[in-house]
């Protein structure tokens, strides 16, 4: 009898580890405002250590006011995806911010580690509002004494699966 006594609190103690380690959900209307913040932007946490336990990435949402702009920065070894909800993203990027794409809702934004860039809202007068996911908890920002190129030149994503 004691091994199955003992199998049953193994079971039990299994039990509670994944009721409180598990899955998490957190409300839109539970995020943290309390995190790094630019002019013009509004970020709010969702996933983090602090909030959810996690250990290898931060999640989010951002809201860019109408026109705002960051500075052109990079991230050092943090990777970012963006996903756009709302509104028109503008993304330049390069040694002299040379490039330029954007994304509308529904589009997702890659930005790898150290690449120099500068997001934008594309819109004189509707916010943007995204879901901001990183690679890792720290917020890196390194800003950068980059004059922008003018005019950047466009450029469309193009690999074997878009030809165009």
């Amino acid at each position: 009898m004691a091994p199955d006594l003992h199998v049953h609190s193994l079971a039990e103690l299994a039990a509670t580890v994944w009721r409180d380690q598990g899955v998490r959900v957190v409300k839109g209307t539970e995020l943290d405002p309390n995190t790094a913040q630019t002019e013009g932007m509004s970020r709010a946490a969702a996933i983090n250590r602090a909030r959810a336990g996690a250990e290898k990435i931060w999640a989010g949402t951002v809201t860019i006011r109408a026109n705002a702009k960051t500075g052109a920065h990079h991230h050092g070894p943090v990777e970012s995806v963006i996903y756009v909800v709302r509104g028109r993203a503008r993304m330049r990027w390069g040694e002299k911010l040379e490039y330029t794409a954007e994304a509308g809702p529904g589009d997702f934004i890659y930005v790898p580690p150290y690449v120099p860039h500068q997001e934008i809202n594309a819109s004189r007068d509707q916010p943007l509002d995204c879901v901001l996911v990183r690679s890792g908890q720290e917020p890196v920002v390194v800003n950068l004494d980059i004059a922008p190129a003018e005019p950047p030149e466009e450029v469309k994503w193009i690999d074997a699966i878009h030809r165009g």
